[in-house]
């Protein structure tokens, strides 16, 4: 069996369980083939004497781990700036916050470069590569100058945004011309595929030859959706794991009185967090029953705080947080529980599982799998309702989801009003579809189909 290497921009051991879903999928094709996983160690040191960082590599189980130090100028050109402060932005359809200042570009390439010199001495012959990710979209194109002609496959875990926008990027046609180095290009959702065959058509002048097939530049690669799911056994373990249950009979217990909505997010502008704040205040405007009745837990975890935007953001919500609750509250009810830190995993399914309803309502997102959690912690028998943004990509898969334009605030309260008070039947329905879908399409599908399609792939021309 083939060795598989996996690129990513943070690396993690995949036998710990911390490291995330992600991690532990990756890791059973990584165990089963000895394979290496090699992507930045998240050290950032003073320039050396040669201007690049030290490699580590360490063992875990049969797969090494090989990382890379980053001088502090490569980090902020590469990671701080091209990649989240252009491509973040810009794919997520927030031109308006993307800073595409001229020196960004240059060392996004030098890190991709390097990564590629670094890599390059590691691999074998039949190796089979995957890389992940916008930080690293030209990755390919680097290993291909060098002479690489392993199968080489990549995954975007962020939505592709649509082709008029992608042109607003400067040297857009270098980044998507990168793509076809690749033998295999997956995207989340069915839409990205399409914005990306508008984009060859359009931008590039290529064609679409059918089965998913697209050239241009005189190159031909596959471009896919393979949507991303969760391990849908592993998270019930964690839902019947005692910190899940002490943390379901505590909320059941502390809010007796009351019908939970939960948002699950990391603070970031395309989370659309305000929007579903104005959308909540709507409902208590329009709906007074709901008065001391409902309330709405909203974590928002940390991150990026060091970008102007996410401090913005904060901001915005800590004060209509605080307006909600001074205008709505009472002694015994505050209206809005807002949490802006991390909480553990282990007490999340126990979290959702005590919620009513769980508001999923991304402006913009390539998957948002903390929707197919919500799904998954649920008590069939008595099963809370999913409230999804059409904009996020799990909303081709979720249908009976009740799906919302975030940007319409009343509509948003209409439909979280339709959620409380949706009849017991017509909820489990819904659940049991939604539940059969993503065990369907769980992330060992996603891993399995993936790696499928791209140990096929005819490789290079």
């Amino acid at each position: 069996m083939a060795r598989l290497v996996v690129i990513s921009n943070r690396v993690a051991d995949p036998r710990k369980p911390a490291a995330g879903g992600l991690a532990v999928a990756l890791g059973e094709s990584l165990q089963q083939t000895g394979g290496l996983w090699f992507g930045w160690s998240g050290t950032i040191v003073e320039d050396g004497p040669t201007g690049e960082g030290e490699m580590h590599r360490q063992q875990a189980g049969k797969v090494t781990l090989a990382t890379l130090d980053l001088s502090r100028e490569d980090h902020d050109a590469y990671y701080l700036g091209y990649s989240n402060k252009v491509l973040w932005p810009v794919f997520h359809n927030r031109l308006d916050l993307a800073n595409f200042d001229a020196g960004f570009i240059g060392g996004y390439r030098r890190v991709n470069q390097l990564f590629a010199r670094k890599l390059l001495p590691l691999l074998q012959p039949d190796d089979i590569i995957w890389v992940h990710d916008y930080h690293l979209i030209p990755l390919a194109a680097e290993l291909r100058a060098m002479g690489c002609k392993q199968k080489i496959g990549f995954f975007l875990h962020i939505p592709l945004p649509p082709q008029i926008i992608l042109a607003a990027i400067p040297q857009h046609e270098w980044l998507m011309r990168s793509l076809f180095a690749y033998d295999v290009v997956g995207f989340q959702a069915q839409q990205d595929v399409q914005h990306f065959d508008r984009y060859v058509s359009n931008e590039a002048h290529g064609e679409s030859l059918g089965h998913d097939r697209f050239r241009a530049w005189g190159q031909t690669v596959r471009a896919s959706a393979f949507p991303i799911g969760i391990d849908v056994d592993e998270f019930l373990a964690l839902t019947h794991a005692k910190e899940a249950r002490d943390m379901h009979e505590t909320m059941k217990r502390e809010y007796s009185q009351r019908r939970l909505l939960l948002g699950i997010d990391r603070l970031d502008y395309s989370k659309g967090i305000p929007q579903r704040a104005r959308a909540f205040r709507e409902l208590l405007a329009r709906y007074p029953e709901n008065h001391r009745s409902a309330t709405l837990i909203q974590i928002a975890s940390p991150t990026r705080e060091d970008v102007d935007a996410y401090g913005d953001i904060r901001r915005e919500l800590e004060s209509l947080c605080g307006a909600i609750n001074g205008d709505y509250g009472e002694l015994d009810w505050m209206p809005v529980r807002y949490i802006h830190r991390t909480v553990a995993r282990k007490r999340v399914p126990g979290l959702c599982r005590a919620a009513a309803v769980g508001l999923v309502t991304p402006l913009r997102d390539g998957m948002n799998l903390v929707a197919k959690e919500y799904v998954a912690a649920q008590d069939p028998a008595d099963p809370g309702v999913l409230v999804l943004s059409r904009f996020a990509g799990a909303a081709e898969q979720l249908k009976e989801a009740l799906l919302v334009n975030p940007y319409d605030t009343h509509g948003t309260a209409e439909t979280i009003q339709q959620a409380l008070h949706m009849p017991l039947e017509e909820r489990r329905a819904r659940h049991q579809k939604l539940l059969a879908r993503i065990r369907e399409q769980d992330v060992h599908w996603w891993r399995r189909t993936f790696l499928e399609a791209l140990r096929d792939a005819p490789g290079v021309e």
